[in-house]
């Protein structure tokens, strides 16, 4: 598919919200109950694209397959589904979780309604000691039709692929949501986290909104790069924090990739070149 259907170019607003709740390793219980409330702050009659970070459900630096077994869960179990109880009527929510399947485990991100999980994305791009732990999920992203728009999930690593973001964007996908766990890295002084320009770019190059949900504080002595943030279909940092929720309302036009009245971002292309 070398563009979406642009046939409805309706333009409608989404209010994106970016969750980074505190998260403590281990205690699944407790992280089920802070994303809830979390979820549930924002859980009012507005069309709503609600993230939480990778792996909310758990945390992220496992000591060794064995101990995050422990802490999975199927993408079936009755606390993870209970989260619908806390979105809202037209919000869609995207938490990290967990999950086991048989003897695999997965590192994994659930889309929910107010009507249930309508979606688990398994991740496809393993960072690190993550490959000692997980199998790679077998799609690079996904993308659902929800009531507010087709919403694309991916996780972290894979959007440091061009092809990922793209290829969602081809897909038909109106918004990214981002689910990460960033490991701080060093920066020069006043630039933005490497990752958050990189999707800054990936937004602008596919005109993909992008709603990403990034830990703060340390855990087992790694520190999280507090990345969260909500990006415009233009590549702007449109709300961002460093260790609590971001939020902004996002202007969705499904289909539409033009650059004034000659150019499509979409339809300029040439593959069969590249």
């Amino acid at each position: 598919m070398e563009h979406p259907d642009d046939s409805d170019t309706t333009s409608h607003q989404v209010r994106a919200v970016a969750l980074s709740p505190t998260i403590l390793f281990g205690d699944v219980e407790g992280n089920l109950a802070g994303v809830a409330d979390a979820i549930g702050s924002v859980a009012d009659d507005a069309p709503r694209l609600v993230v939480a970070p990778e792996l909310t459900t758990s945390g992220y630096v496992f000591a060794d397959r064995a101990e995050a077994r422990d802490l999975a869960m199927t993408r079936s179990d009755a606390r993870l589904a209970a989260l619908s109880r806390a979105v809202g009527p037209r919000t869609v929510a995207i938490v990290g979780f967990c999950e086991r399947e048989g003897d695999d485990l997965f590192n994994s991100a659930a889309l929910i309604t107010r009507d249930g999980i309508q979606a688990v994305y398994a991740k496809s791009h393993l960072w690190g000691a993550e490959s000692t732990v997980f199998r790679p999920g077998p799609t690079a992203g996904i993308v659902v039709d929800t009531e507010i728009g087709r919403i694309g999930v991916a996780i972290c690593y894979d959007n440091e692929f061009p092809e990922v973001p793209r290829r969602l964007a081809l897909r038909g996908a109106d918004m990214l949501a981002l689910p990460v766990n960033w490991p701080l890295v060093p920066r020069p002084h006043g630039e933005r986290p490497p990752e958050t320009v990189q999707a800054m770019a990936a937004a602008r190059s596919s005109r993909l909104p992008t709603v990403v949900a990034d830990r703060h504080g340390t855990e087992r002595g790694v520190s999280w790069t507090g990345g969260t943030a909500v990006i415009d279909g233009d590549g702007w940092v449109v709300a961002e924090t460093t260790d609590g929720s971001a939020e902004a309302v996002l202007d969705i036009t499904p289909g539409h990739k033009g650059l004034g009245p000659w150019n499509d971002l979409f339809r300029d292309r040439r593959p069969d070149i590249y």
